[in-house]
């Protein structure tokens, strides 16, 4: 036994050696890459629609501007552009998978690393190891664990009633200002520009174990989550914006929850419009039915998403979204849009 403790320790050590880093949209201007992709076609002609409809998104002043993240983008090296996208006032709401906010940015923001490594390599001896890996990035069991703990170290401070995914993440945005290893995360850069984050499959993360373990250790005095007040709140937002826009990295429940607050406005008997903008970019496929919860077109036939304005861009995200992200950065039309503070609207 003590052998193989040895062993996995020094195994260990070194399958975590090279951190991913995180690209700054900031630190090049892909304004030509992106009006030279206009005049080419397939992928690259998409890529820079796409970039089209989004600066269309900031320039429009009554648009609300929801970003949606779904998958790995956040581990594999794209946290600082959605963090810059808040900051620079790119986007006024969030919806995310519960790995994205916590697994990930979270996970970072307490000071840890995900780190480079191989799809290739012997999943067996990376278990040994206690390494998790996401095609070839690797995280460390160990530390996610105490991610996990500090999420019910989080929930034990909190008085015992339910709370929304957004409402809990405003309450790590907070911890995070006291106590983050690494500054300008995700939650904390929401936390200090009024931008709510929503997960509405939230305990599919760490905070699932972690809220898990805390309402083990507090069986008659606990949180719990309320994923359908979450609902009513995201539906909040769309009824006070004029006009909306969906930025959506891949799909899924993120995708469905912000297209479903046109249908659940209008079961409240409140006139809104269908989302007037929407950009995908995703690798998922339609021919299953599913493409990640539906092309843009098909959530047309719902009622959700207007087909003037949209683009599927079937692309893997991390390879086209710097450009679309720097080519905004640097036309600066951020710079004339007014904050929208939603989560004031929640005090």
């Amino acid at each position: 036994m003590s052998e193989n403790k040895n062993l996995t320790h020094n195994s260990k050590k070194s399958f975590l050696q090279n951190p991913v880093e995180h690209i700054d949209i900031t630190s090049f201007d892909a304004r030509k890459i992106i009006s030279s992709m206009e005049k080419m076609s397939f992928v690259s002609r998409e890529t820079a629609n796409a970039a089209n409809i989004f600066n269309e998104m900031i320039q429009d002043k009554d648009c609300t501007i929801f970003l949606t993240l779904a998958g790995s983008t956040s581990a594999a090296g794209c946290m600082n552009i959605y963090k810059d996208l808040v900051k620079y006032n790119m986007v006024d709401a969030i919806i995310a998978t519960g790995a994205s906010i916590v697994d990930m940015d979270f996970f970072e923001a307490l000071g840890f690393k995900h780190y480079q490594g191989s799809q290739f390599q012997d999943d067996t001896e990376l278990r040994k190891n206690y390494i998790d890996r996401i095609y070839d990035t690797y995280i460390d069991e160990d530390e996610l664990q105490e991610c996990d703990q500090k999420i019910c170290e989080i929930a034990d401070t909190l008085d015992p009633k339910s709370y929304t995914s957004r409402e809990f993440i405003y309450e790590m945005g907070k911890y995070l200002k006291k106590n983050s290893k690494k500054k300008d995360s995700l939650i904390e850069t929401a936390y200090d520009n009024n931008v709510p984050i929503f997960c509405p499959a939230f305990t599919d993360s760490s905070a699932g174990f972690g809220l898990v373990t805390h309402q083990e250790n507090n069986p008659k005095n606990h949180i719990t989550i309320d994923s359908i007040r979450e609902l009513r709140e995201l539906t909040e937002i769309k009824i006070q914006s004029k006009g909306s826009g969906l930025f959506m990295i891949g799909g899924g429940v993120p995708k469905n929850f912000v297209q479903d607050t046109v249908i659940c406005a209008e079961l409240l008997g409140k006139e809104v419009e269908m989302h007037k903008y929407a950009v995908q970019i995703t690798v998922a496929d339609s021919r299953d039915g599913a493409c990640s919860s539906s092309t843009l077109k098909e959530a047309s036939s719902w009622g959700k998403v207007d087909i003037a304005k949209e683009q599927m861009v079937f692309a893997e995200a991390t390879s086209v979204l710097p450009l679309i992200a720097s080519d905004a950065y640097h036309k600066g039309d951020w710079k004339n849009r007014t904050r929208k503070n939603f989560s004031k609207i929640f005090k």
